[in-house]
C-alpha cells in the first residue's frame, strides 16, 4: 500500500518561499487576501514559525489602520479566517471584534434565498440574484463553523451545516459526483452546467475540514450528508487526475488546462479525509504541485477570478499567467497539512 512520500525539509523550504512571496503581494481586504492569509495562517499553525505570525499580524494591522471596507460582502468574510488565528495566538480583542462583525453581517445582512441559503455576493450590489456558488463554502460556511465551534454557538454551527446541506443539494451532480460551478434558483438550473475545477476544490476542501473541527460530528445528521457527499466526490475526482498529478480547470474536458489552485485544494481535501487509498493520488499531486512553484515562491498556472462562464471555451480562456492570492493560499494549505499528515484525526467509517 502506498505511503505518502515527501522530503520534510523540501516541503518546509517550499512553504517558506510561498509565505514570503505571498506577504510581498499587495493584497487588500477581500477574498483573494482572505484565502492567501488563510494559507499563511495554516503555515504558522502547522510549522509553529513565529515569523509567519509576525508577518501576518503586521500586515493585517496595517490594513486595519488604513481603513476597512464600509460594507461587508460574503466573499470579503474570507478575511475572518486569519482573524481567528490572530485572535487565538495573541488574545487581542480587536481581532475578535472585527471577526464578530463579519459574523453579524452574515447572520443579519447577507442576502439569502430559499432555506436560508447565502447568496453569492462580491459587492454591495445584488450581483447574482438567488445564485449559489461553491465559493461561498470557503468564504462563509467554513468561517461560520469555525467561529461557531470557537464560541460554542449552536446557532452558528447549525447555519454552517445548513449551508453545506443546500450547496450539496444545489451543486453536486448525483450521477457524476462532481460539483457544478453555480446554481440559479430563479431559473432552476446550473447555468452553463460546468464542472469547474476550483469549485470542486472549494467544496472538497471545506467538507474535508468539518469532521476535524466539529466535536462529535457524528451526532449531526447534516454532517453525515457532508461526509457522504465528500466520499462520492473524491472517488470521482481521482478518476480525472492528470498524469502530472493535477486537475483541469474543467474537470472532464481534456482540452482545458491543468489548474494549480484547484489541484492544491482537491489534494488537500484528500489529505484531510485521510483515506489511505488516496495516498497514491496525493503522491502524484505532491510532485505536480512542486513543479508549479517558482524559485521565488510564486504559485504558477493559477486561473484568474472566474465567473460562471457561458461555456467550456470561456473557462479555457481564463488567463493563468499571474500570481493569485487563492493559488498561494491553497498551496500553503496543502503543504502545511502534508507536514502533519501523520497526525490527522480520522472520523472512522463515516
Amino acid at each position: 500500500m502506498a505511503k505518502l512520500e515527501f522530503d520534510k525539509t523540501e516541503v518546509e523550504n517550499v512553504i517558506d518561499k510561498v509565505v514570503r512571496k505571498t506577504m510581498n503581494m499587495d493584497l487588500t481586504w477581500d477574498w483573494p487576501c482572505g484565502v492567501a492569509y488563510y494559507g499563511v495562517s495554516e503555515a504558522y499553525e502547522k510549522t509553529g514559525k513565529e515569523e509567519y505570525l509576525t508577518l501576518l499580524k503586521d500586515r493585517v494591522d496595517e490594513l486595519i489602520d488604513l481603513g476597512l471596507p464600509k460594507v461587508w460582502t460574503v466573499n470579503a468574510c474570507a478575511m475572518g479566517h486569519c482573524l481567528i488565528t490572530l485572535y487565538q495566538a495573541t488574545g487581542e480583542q480587536k481581532y475578535h471584534d472585527l471577526l464578530m462583525s463579519k459574523i453579524e453581517y452574515l447572520k443579519k445582512d447577507a442576502l439569502r434565498f430559499g432555506d436560508h441559503v447565502l447568496q453569492h455576493t462580491v459587492s454591495a450590489n445584488n450581483d447574482f440574484p438567488e445564485q449559489a456558488w461553491a465559493d461561498t463554502l470557503f468564504m462563509a460556511a467554513f468561517l461560520l463553523l469555525r467561529v461557531g465551534v470557537m464560541e460554542k454557538d449552536d446557532e452558528l454551527i447549525d447555519d454552517a451545516l445548513n449551508q453545506w446541506y443546500w450547496h450539496i443539494e444545489y451543486l453536486q451532480d448525483p450521477a457524476s459526483g462532481f460539483y457544478y460551478h453555480g446554481y440559479d434558483n430563479i431559473a432552476k438550473n446550473h447555468m452553463s452546467g460546468i464542472y469547474w475545477g476550483r469549485a470542486n476544490a472549494w467544496a472538497a476542501y471545506t467538507m474535508s475540514k468539518v469532521g476535524s473541527i466539529l466535536p462529535q460530528c457524528y451526532l449531526y445528521p447534516k454532517y453525515l450528508e457532508i461526509a457522504g457527499s465528500l466520499n462520492e466526490q473524491l472517488a470521482a475526482l481521482k478518476t480525472v487526475q492528470t498524469e502530472n498529478g493535477l486537475w483541469r480547470t474543467v474537470l472532464d474536458d481534456p482540452e482545458s488546462y491543468e489548474e494549480v489552485s484547484a489541484s492544491a485544494g482537491i489534494a488537500a481535501a484528500m489529505l484531510e479525509r485521510g483515506n489511505v487509498l488516496h495516498n497514491k493520488y496525493i503522491n502524484k499531486s505532491i510532485q505536480g504541485l512542486l513543479a508549479n512553484i517558482s524559485e521565488d515562491g510564486k504559485v504558477m498556472n493559477v486561473s484568474g477570478g472566474t465567473a460562471v462562464m457561458n461555456d467550456k471555451e470561456g473557462y479555457r480562456g481564463i488567463p493563468k499567467r499571474w500570481i493569485q492570492g487563492w493559488g498561494q493560499g491553497l498551496v500553503l494549505a496543502f503543504f502545511s497539512t502534508l507536514l502533519v499528515s501523520d497526525k490527522i484525526q480520522k472520523d472512522g467509517a463515516l
